[in-house]
This record gives C-alpha cells, structure tokens and sequence, in this order.
C-alpha cells in the first residue's frame, strides 16, 4: 500500500509540474482541485449534519480563482467576501432553520481555506521572470514532504506524532523535514531560481512544516466528521482533499516567506 501511495502521489506531483509550463493549464488544474475539494469538504460538512451552503461555497471558490487569475482580487476582495457572507445568510434562511449559523460559517470557513489558499499558488506562478521556477519548487518540496514523511515513517517510525492522525511519526516528520530542507538547499545550484543556499534553507525549512502541519489540519476535519478519507478519487490517497490538503498551508507560507526574505518586495 505505500509503495502504491508513494507512485501515486509522484504521478500526481508530475501532472501538476506538467501543467506548470502552461499558465492557463495549472489555472484549471488549480480550479479542478478547489472544486473537487469543495464537494468533500461539503461531505464531511454533510456527515457532521450541517452541509454548506455549497452553491454560494462553489461560486465563492471559482470567484478566489478567477480573481486572482486575472489581477484583480486585491482591489475587490473585500467586496467578494462581504457578498459570500451575505449571499450565505440569505440563502439559509430558506432552508432548515437548526444549524442556520452552522451552514454559514462553515460556508465562510471551505471558501477562504480551499478558495482563498489556492490563490496563492496563482500569485507564485505570475512571479515575473522567476514564477515558473518558483512555483516548480514549491510542488517539490510540498510533493517530497509527503513522500518522504510516509517512507521514513513506515521504514522508521516509533513514536506518534500526534492523536490527530496515529498513523504519523515523530521520526517521518523530522526525517522529512531533513531531507526536504537539504533538497531545497541543493536546488540553490539552479540559477533560474535566483536563491542563496540559506534562503533555500528558510524556504524548505518553513514550507515543509506548514505541508505537515496542512496534513494534520485535514485529519483533524476528518476526525471531526468521523471519516477516514474526504473522498474517493484518487487511487490510494483517498479524495483530491486528502492529497493536497499539505498544499494549502505549503503554498501561502511558501509565497509568504519570499516576502520575508526579501525575495519579493511587500507591496
């Protein structure tokens, strides 16, 4: 089973890295995940007895997307959230009163985690000069964080990492965290990336935790919903939530430590 969940999980890792080289590819490829993500966040929403308000959640998804596609989500975010929340409000009070305030918060909740998160990666590629590289680097080192935490873990593994999700290990996550930040500091050679070894280091340093601690977030969703997978749709991971929940976290923290450092101005 791991075996299989390693090569699934690389096979996943080289589709996203494929669609990279064409902007318009990783935009839809990004819209599919949230989409995909959406529906299985409103499942587990659905198990615990108070589903989304999934029509407002699904426009709220494509509208972060799309926003943030064509440059225009800093100047009207505000704008979009305030018309999700009152969008949200409205159309519940049509629907089953018990767990009126719980549809609409956890509508507000899958929108900015799922919806929101995701733009981060759209800002990563439209980095001038250096976003196609960037972003190549951040799929590595989000796609090698779990790889490495289930090989070193099944391999090695003793102690629990946590309650959360038994199946983690201390020694998967510091084994990972290892090898990830000494890849990170190696791919430092590339000169497309513009990087100094020790930015690297913060870089992988930093984006592996926040993978790990994504990972933890989304069996902490699941423990709540009283589930073992969000979904179905990939081949030993479970749902497309259960495979990219490391990204979510991975790619705001990611894009956050280029600011930083320095490697991108704060405007």
């Amino acid at each position: 089973m791991t075996e299989r969940r390693v090569i699934v999980g690389l096979i996943v890792a080289a589709i996203g890295l494929t669609c990279v080289l064409v902007p318009w590819a990783f935009y839809a490829l990004l819209l599919a995940i949230g989409l995909a993500s959406i529906y299985e966040f409103n499942y587990m929403c659905s198990i615990k007895g108070q589903p989304l308000e999934y029509p407002v959640a699904v426009l709220g998804v494509l509208a972060y997307v799309a926003m943030a596609v064509f440059g225009v989500l800093h100047k009207w975010e505000g704008i979009l959230l305030a018309a999700i929340v009152i969008v949200a409000f409205w159309i519940g009070m049509y629907g089953e009163q018990k767990g009126y305030f719980a549809r609409t918060a956890y509508t507000l909740l899958a929108v900015l985690y799922i919806g929101k998160l995701l733009t981060y990666f759209v800002f990563i590629r439209q980095i001038p000069v250096t976003g196609i590289w960037l972003t190549f680097y951040v799929i590595v080192l989000i796609a090698l964080t779990d790889v490495f935490g289930m090989i070193v873990g099944t391999s090695f593994g003793r102690h629990s990492l946590t309650k959360i999700s038994p199946n983690k290990t201390v020694e998967g996550s510091v084994g990972s965290l290892a090898i990830v930040v000494v890849v990170a500091i190696g791919a430092t050679w590339v000169p497309q990336l513009h990087l100094q070894w020790w930015q690297g280091a913060i870089l992988g340093l930093f984006t592996s935790v926040a993978a790990q601690v994504g990972d933890l977030v989304e069996s902490a969703f699941k423990r709540d919903a009283g589930v073992k997978d969000a979904g179905a749709a990939i081949a030993g991971h479970g749902g497309v939530l259960d495979r990219f929940d490391s990204y979510f976290l991975g790619g705001v923290t990611f894009f956050a430590t280029l600011h930083v450092l320095g490697i991108l101005p704060i405007t």
